[in-house]
């Protein structure tokens, strides 16, 4: 518990917070480091590197719409160099947790009552700790082991200071001091999933229904949700012991199969992604694990977790994935522009070069054999390949932020292929689910989605 000195400093804190005070101090600190190196050093990659980690290190402080602009900003392949976002990926990794007396005051405001008549027993030493929460090891009264997701309880406070500070960074750091339509685009779709991952019970729906679209995977495990002790702020889930994805030598020395594991998780990622269009879009090792049940090596499941970062695709946007993949198959340049024009991926001024960007990437199509229409492993992967080089290389282009989380999915699976089981071929695991989304209707038609 919280003495009275402790508990008036953490309120004048987030009061500071709410009012964007705190915020803004170390944001100016941080940027006043950063000027300061830019006078010692010359500019460069190793330059933009250090910068990039001296920024993540303020935003992973700051916890909030801050970590999840430096994780955004470490995804965007098509506006910053690679430098910067290897930078910007330590946001991804780990923030420093919060203060056991403040978890405490949270859950007790959210539930209703005192930590010990709502669990038998409460870690207070978090599992982890992420951008928006940390997530408590606990037991409920009836002995089922559970895991308590907290949401920092100043967030809902201060989150329009938070975005207000962001958006005057926006201005600020760009062109001429006002930002293009694009940007601002790409700031409004970054706020609105941060209101959305916000709202736990919005995570806990998600959640349910993910597991309902894969209730006929054996092999795959959502947690099911203790409603009795989730709220919009604290989400508990049941706790399942497990193995890390990624740890070869644990996992062999059970028994698994690596490939198994790697099949069954790219199963499940081609049918959120191609047939559901739901899908959870924070796909990295601290979400996905081997569940450590006596049974594992002759039958792995997969658990995965942390429903925050999810996505659905809106069938027109699912109609135009689909035509863009069929005019890349077919080398349709113009139609494959057209629907680039469609979902404003190109800025105003950029169409020539956007276009010549475009037409060489589809000479070296088919100087590969992709087109005509062709669904093969490798010939999907080469597709896969010049999209990312397209929009790391070319001025002017931008992905929307559904389409990027849709692309870093996909992406995923291909990485976690070539680091679990480099001899299975990911696409063609894939290929059945990318096969139905091709021959699905478009959307408005019947069957269509």
């Amino acid at each position: 518990m919280l003495s009275p000195m402790r508990r008036t400093a953490g309120a004048l804190r987030f009061r500071l917070r709410a009012l964007g005070l705190e915020q803004a101090f170390l944001l100016l600190a941080c940027g006043l480091r950063i000027l300061l190196g830019r006078l010692r050093h010359p500019r460069g990659a190793e330059r933009d590197a250090r910068e990039a980690e001296q920024l993540a290190a303020t935003l992973g402080a700051l916890k909030g719409p801050f970590a999840k602009v430096g994780q955004f900003a470490s995804l965007r392949i098509d506006v910053l160099p690679p430098a910067v976002r290897q930078g910007l990926s330590a946001v991804r990794d780990r923030v420093p947790p919060l203060p056991s007396g403040w978890v405490r005051e949270l859950l007790e405001a959210e539930l209703g009552c005192p930590l010990e008549e709502c669990f038998a027993s409460f870690d207070p030493e978090p599992l982890g700790a992420a951008s928006i929460a940390q997530v408590h090891r606990a037991r409920l009264r009836d002995g089922t082991q559970v895991a308590v997701k907290v949401q920092y309880p100043w967030l809902q406070g201060s989150l329009g200071a938070d975005l207000g500070l962001l958006r005057l960074c926006l201005w600020l750091g760009a062109p001429g001091g006002r930002p293009g339509a694009t940007r601002q685009r790409l700031f409004e779709e970054f706020a609105a999933g941060v209101y959305e991952e916000l709202d736990f019970e919005r995570e806990a729906r998600v959640a349910q229904e993910i597991a309902a679209n894969l209730a006929d995977e054996t092999q795959i495990v959502v947690p099911g949700v203790v409603t009795s002790h989730s709220s919009a702020r604290i989400l508990t889930m049941e706790y399942f012991s497990t193995l890390p994805i990624t740890d070869a030598g644990t996992l062999a020395r059970r028994g698994v199969s690596a490939a198994e594991v790697l099949e069954i998780v790219v199963r499940a990622y081609a049918r959120q992604v191609f047939v559901d269009g739901l899908f959870h879009a924070d796909p990295h090792p601290g979400n996905l694990f081997v569940l450590d049940e006596p049974d594992v090596g002759r039958r792995p499941r997969v658990l995965f977790v942390d429903f925050g970062l999810s996505k659905r695709l809106e069938p027109e946007l699912r109609t135009e994935m689909r035509s863009a993949i069929f005019a890349m198959l077919q080398g349709d340049l113009e139609a494959f522009l057209e629907g680039m024009g469609r979902l404003e991926m190109i800025e105003p001024g950029a169409e020539p070069g956007v276009r010549e960007a475009v037409e060489a990437m589809f000479q070296r199509l088919r100087g590969e054999g992709v087109a005509p229409l062709g669904i093969a492993g490798d010939r999907v992967l080469a597709l896969k390949d010049e999209a990312k080089q397209l929009l790391s290389e070319t001025g002017g282009l931008r992905l929307p932020n559904d389409l990027l989380l849709y692309a870093k999915t996909v992406s995923y699976l291909f990485g976690l292929g070539a680091e679990l089981a480099p001899e299975v071929d990911v696409m063609k695991l894939s290929v059945p689910y990318l096969l139905r989304f091709l021959a699905s209707s478009p959307a408005g038609a019947p069957g269509g989605g």
